[in-house]
């Protein structure tokens, strides 16, 4: 086993460890039903869409897609438009509570459990622990790792 090849393996255990201990508790993995979630992550990656055009992206019936919008809609998580290049055209769109909802959804860390933990660092290793996460995130992603069929799956992670 090589040095880097020892290094990776200690930063998985260590990762695995950070998982289990900071992992959230409070409520279940996802507030949304699969379906429903399925279409905000689908327009939050692709951008406003037509009922049809989410339909075909996603391979469902357009009566399906419909429905899951018209719950979503009324829950106050996407709203309706007009396409500003065709007024005749209706776009689907994430409200700001669409949006929220996502990103409470995409946290598997107890942010709260977490803070309190970093602060308990000795100065400077919070930060100095964040930056070389993101070095190592943009080191795999030179090399092409987290890309799948050209598309980054980062889910909105700022860097």
């Amino acid at each position: 086993m090589t040095e880097e090849q020892a290094r990776a393996e200690r930063f998985a255990e260590l990762f695995r460890a950070v998982y289990l201990t900071f992992h959230r508790r409070d409520r279940p993995r996802s507030e949304l039903p699969g379906a429903s979630r399925a279409v905000l992550e689908h327009l939050a990656l692709a951008g406003p869409l037509t009922i049809g055009e989410a339909a075909a992206h996603m391979h469902r019936a357009q009566s399906v897609i419909s429905e899951i919008v018209t719950h979503l809609e009324r829950d106050g998580l996407l709203e309706r438009e007009s396409d500003p290049g065709d007024r005749r055209r209706t776009l689907i769109w994430l409200t700001t509570g669409g949006h929220d909802a996502l990103r409470r959804d995409r946290e598997v860390l107890d942010l709260d459990l977490l803070a309190r933990g970093m602060a308990r660092l000795p100065p400077g290793q919070g930060d100095a622990l964040n930056a070389a996460m993101r070095g190592l995130i943009e080191c795999a992603r030179s090399d092409g790792a987290g890309i799948y069929g050209g598309e980054s799956h980062d889910n909105d992670v700022k860097l």
